[in-house]
């Protein structure tokens, strides 16, 4: 019987771990043509298979800090990877010269300031960083 309470802390805190994770949305200027990305859109994006905007234009991608939890909880949500897993991906596409990562940005204030002023821009934050200054296109699950 004493077992019982030690399986309920036990499940009340996997419980309260699973529910503290951000919720983290992607998002683009308000005068962007793009309204939406699916996760394929996504992954190719900000894994570097492709720089460009459906409509043609040359794509700004945005990254938090690799110490963020945002950019921890975006990476495992896309691509199921870590940051240190996503680092390594990255130096060895640019030992190659295939491909560049994306900007870090210091912080989420930051990204939304850069977002408001490139059309062209696109990057992820914490949903309850976001404002009205920017288009919400995605959320990372």
């Amino acid at each position: 019987m004493l077992r019982l309470p030690k399986i309920l802390t036990l499940l009340l805190g996997i419980v309260l771990v699973c529910s503290a994770r951000a919720e983290i949305v992607v998002v683009v200027n308000l005068d962007s043509s793009v309204d939406s990305f699916s996760r394929r859109e996504l992954v190719d994006l900000y894994m570097g298979r492709t720089q460009h905007f459906p409509d043609g234009s040359l794509v700004l991608r945005l990254d938090l800090p690799p110490d963020s939890q945002a950019r921890s909880d975006f990476y495992r949500g896309l691509v199921n990877k870590s940051v240190a897993e996503v680092n390594a991906y990255w130096a060895k596409l640019l030992f190659t010269g295939r491909a560049s990562p994306p900007q870090v940005i210091s912080n989420s204030v930051n990204v939304l300031k850069a977002v408001r002023e490139n059309k062209n821009a696109i990057g992820y934050l914490d949903s309850k960083d976001v404002d009205k200054s920017v288009k919400v296109v995605s959320r990372v699950d």
